[in-house]
């Protein structure tokens, strides 16, 4: 059985929820990604997109150098541990038609390790049988969805305890969110040296 720890993409940048809508999306445009984790400290809290900068803050009607990230994040984010099966992850992918699900810590920190991407399900799957179910998954994760409007304040979040819609992959009881370790700054961390956030084979979201 492959898990997630052979797949998963290390070494993630972060961003700070207080950090300002500007600095994030110049974060995106210097690693080419569309996303970026959101990180309290070392704690997942949340899931920044380039749609979340460009539709929600923009629709609001606020600067992109005044607003903060906590202010558009999604914060119930789904997500999962590197000792789970992939089977699992690409069942929880198509579930929730997102293409990137963060992978935590099992401490009580619960401490963002990488991120598993349907990029990385694509090109370092070997087995015949997965490649086939990873283009079930693609389907289906691009398939048209409903409007996502779940991200508000009380729903369950990562950084209180949940998963990127409503619950974890493995249903463990950990922190949770949508599609980190180093402490957040300014310019955001990394979670260990240097990286991207998860690209699918270097493509935007």
């Amino acid at each position: 059985m492959q898990m997630v720890s052979e797949v998963m993409t290390r070494n993630v940048m972060f961003v700070s929820p207080q950090e300002n809508l500007q600095r994030a999306a110049q974060m995106m445009d210097d690693l080419n990604v569309g996303v970026l984790p959101v990180c309290e400290g070392e704690r997942l809290v949340g899931m920044i997109t380039d749609r979340d900068i460009t539709v929600r803050a923009t629709s609001a009607g606020t600067a992109p150098g005044d607003a903060r990230v906590e202010e558009v994040m999604s914060a119930d984010v789904r997500w999962c541990f590197e000792d789970q099966s992939l089977d699992e992850v690409m069942q929880q992918m198509a579930d929730s038609q997102i293409r990137r699900v963060p992978v935590v810590s099992h401490d009580d920190a619960h401490r963002l390790v990488g991120i598993v991407a349907l990029g990385d399900l694509a090109t370092k799957t070997a087995d015949e049988q997965k490649k086939e179910k990873v283009e079930q998954v693609v389907e289906k994760v691009s398939s048209p969805s409903e409007p996502d409007r779940s991200a508000q304040p009380g729903a369950q979040s990562a950084a209180g305890g949940g998963a990127n819609t409503a619950s974890s992959a493995g249903g463990t009881g950990a922190p949770a969110g949508t599609d980190a370790a180093g402490a957040p700054g300014a310019t955001g961390g990394t979670a260990g040296t240097a990286g991207s956030a998860g690209t699918d084979g270097g493509a935007r979201p």
